[in-house]
């Protein structure tokens, strides 16, 4: 066997043979262009497993008009592990209004197309990837498990709704067949699925993973789920009940929020049609050290040569993830559901040391674009008690229990604006006003040498209303903090430029508060350069008040614009109040999808 180098995971079966190779362990499919680089979940699994000792192969974007590509490779011995990769494939394919997206920015040279011809078999990601590529790679590997995984896979795991076909849909678990769903940040989940099937025992009851059962089998492993009394199950509304009362969607969607933020070891059962859905609890958080590790094993940082020019890649190359987790529960948001709610930090050394190694690549520019991760500043926060089942951090204000460790980070950005060739270090990621208002030396060094032109916050709206619906701090905050940076960078002698994100047509968002809106942002001097409108995809509260017309804090009805000409008018109401007339408007990505692609 020729040694390893510093070379990407093999994309091909002529690679695997070029490395002595006889067979492959685990086969990883995504539908992303495979980037050898920590902020994309495909390549980040894969090192982690190459890491254990085994043969870890990639099949990207494989076409899926037949098992041509599949039948390149032969049977994993152990698993493939499918993903449709960063982005849920939906959300990837299609605007928030339905409309057909022509780009792709995980795709190469940002296309949607493989070629000329645009036909639904012709994209490099399908419709619904988790379950396209599953079926495929049964047919092709009869005897092989089947486990999905990434953004998409978690977010579908139960009862959700698809945005496309404007319907209630089963688990992706039960619809794909597949054997297992492994949900959430998934290194714990996928090496001891690897160490089962090594040692030939069955893959049940795996921390971090979901399981598909009869009904018999459900009763012979869980005895008593069904007791009225029983503190060890938390049972979900069924498909069918939903599809029969829609507002029992918003009863599992609450229930699914509480039990997730709390960290709860019960485990879930929701049925589908002749399957349950079997959630076990979550896994560990990764320690500081395995974190640490994680982000340090020898990634390329680079395309697979055969898709070197990703856009998603140009924007993410000279980035570095300091933060998993955001405890902000913001209703459209999903990384509580997927990252979860605990903020789970690296530490400065190992930041450093990647920083370090980043700066040594020849195509290195001299700038680090971002120090980040879903919420930058949520880096070094920590519970004074050790957490609790609520965990909402920073709603209705912040916990008087939080602990936030201005000197680590600016620690950390003096370390690495201090590495050679290093010439600036930037903050990118959003940042929680709150929180900065509480950090008076960082907000200062952020503002004298760590803002990349303009301040990224995210207010979301100005209504009191439709912040509450939203789970957002109060319009008086923008103010304050608006008010404060501004007096602050004059007298630094800096001309701060904020750029605020908000919504359009989110849940209970009527024309008024469109209106209101921009006037709010008006007065601020705030120009609506990037604003969104709310689509409603897995995994978050804000979509089950679509669906229902319920409000999630009372159960109340609100109004809910859903047709594209209500949709519209409240958009219109932004740009035409907005003083630039270049406005640039994009699609809310439910799926946690806005902060870059490290959320996975």
């Amino acid at each position: 066997m020729t040694p390893l180098k510093l070379q990407p995971l093999p994309a091909s079966w002529e690679e695997c043979i070029q490395r002595g190779w006889d067979s492959i362990d685990i086969l990883l499919v995504t539908g992303d262009a495979y980037i050898d680089h920590p902020s994309f979940g495909v390549a980040l699994i894969g090192r982690f497993l190459e890491h254990y000792g085994y043969r870890v192969a990639i099949l990207s974007q494989p076409r899926y008009d037949s098992p041509s590509d599949f039948q390149r490779f032969p049977a994993p011995n152990l698993y493939c592990g499918i993903t449709a990769g960063n982005l849920d494939s939906i959300v990837a394919n299609y605007t928030g209004n339905g409309k057909v997206r022509e780009t792709d920015a995980y795709s190469p040279g940002g296309n949607g197309w493989r070629s000329k011809e645009k036909n639904k078999n012709n994209r490099y990601r399908p419709d619904r990837a988790s379950l396209i590529y599953a079926n495929l790679a049964r047919s092709c590997y009869k005897d092989t498990p089947i486990v999905l995984g990434g953004l998409e896979a978690s977010l579908r795991r139960f009862v959700h709704y698809d945005y496309k076909q404007n319907r209630i849909r089963s688990s992706f678990l039960t619809d794909a067949k597949a054997d297992l769903v492994v949900y959430g940040m998934g290194e714990h989940a996928v090496l001891d699925i690897a160490r089962k099937c090594q040692s030939g025992k069955p893959l049940q009851g795996i921390y971090g993973s979901c399981e598909r059962l009869t009904e018999n089998e459900l009763n012979r492993r869980f005895a008593g789920w069904s007791a009225p009394d029983s503190n060890d199950f938390l049972v979900l509304p069924s498909l069918t009940e939903i599809q029969g009362d829609k507002k029992l969607f918003l009863d599992a969607e609450l229930a699914l929020d509480k039990h997730s933020r709390a960290g709860s070891d019960k485990i879930v059962l929701q049925k589908q049609q002749t399957h349950w859905v079997v959630q076990h609890p979550g896994a560990k958080s990764l320690t500081v050290r395995e974190l640490d590790s994680l982000y340090e094993l020898p990634y390329t940082r680079l395309p697979h040569p055969q898709s070197p020019d990703v856009p998603a890649y140009r924007m993410i190359k000279d980035s570095v993830t300091i933060v998993r987790g955001c405890s902000g529960n913001c209703s459209f948001c999903a990384i509580t559901r997927h990252q979860g709610a605990t903020i789970q930090n690296r530490s400065v050394e190992s930041i450093t040391r990647e920083c370090k190694t980043l700066a040594a690549s020849p195509s290195f520019s001299g700038t680090i674009s971002d120090l980040g991760g879903p919420t930058a500043n949520l880096y070094g926060t920590s519970c004074a008690i050790g957490g609790c089942k609520k965990k909402d951090c920073l709603y209705p204000q912040i916990c008087k229990h939080l602990v936030i460790d201005e000197e680590r980070f600016l620690s950390l950005l003096a370390k690495v604006a201090s590495i050679d060739n290093v010439r600036h270090v930037f903050i990118s990621s959003g940042l929680r006003m709150e929180l900065l208002l509480r950090t008076p030396s960082l907000l200062r060094e952020l503002i004298l040498h760590h803002i990349p032109g303009t301040m990224k916050i995210a207010p979301e709206h100005s209504s009191k209303e439709v912040l509450k619906l939203m789970h957002k701090e109060p319009h008086a905050l923008l103010t304050k903090f608006i008010n404060h940076s501004r007096a602050l960078a004059k007298s630094l002698g800096k001309n701060l430029k904020v750029v605020p994100y908000v919504i359009s047509s989110h849940p209970g968002c009527r024309d008024q508060h469109a209106t209101q809106l921009a006037n709010d942002m008006g007065k601020l001097g705030l120009p609506l350069k990037q604003f969104q409108d709310f689509t409603p995809t897995p995994g978050t509260l804000s979509t089950a008040m679509y669906v229902t017309g319920l409000s999630r804090i009372d159960k109340k009805p609100i109004y809910v614009a859903k047709n594209s000409s209500e949709r519209m008018k409240q958009r219109k109401l932004l740009e035409g109040k907005n003083s630039n007339p270049r406005v640039r408007h994009n699609d809310i990505r439910a799926t946690a999808t806005r902060k870059k692609v490290r959320r996975r």
